[in-house]
């Protein structure tokens, strides 16, 4: 199975939405533990690295491919 890349400042779409409706979510800081930030309501959460790898569905928006357009 290939692994997901994801970066910093990716927007990502998980396997559960939010209790809010929203299921993408905004990467705000990486580490051994993930913050990631809801899109839609802006609550953020801090899940271990594992756990946000195996509910990670794909990525929507990456934050590398707005760099190098501008």
């Amino acid at each position: 199975m290939e692994r997901k890349v994801f970066g910093l400042g990716d927007i990502v779409q998980m396997k559960k939405p939010h209790p809010c409706g929203s299921n993408e979510m905004e990467i705000i800081r990486m580490g051994m533990d993930i913050r990631i930030k809801c899109t839609g309501c802006q609550h953020s959460v801090l899940i271990p690295r594992a756990k946000f790898e195996k509910n990670l569905k794909k990525v929507v928006h990456s934050a590398a491919e707005t760099e190098q357009n501008n």
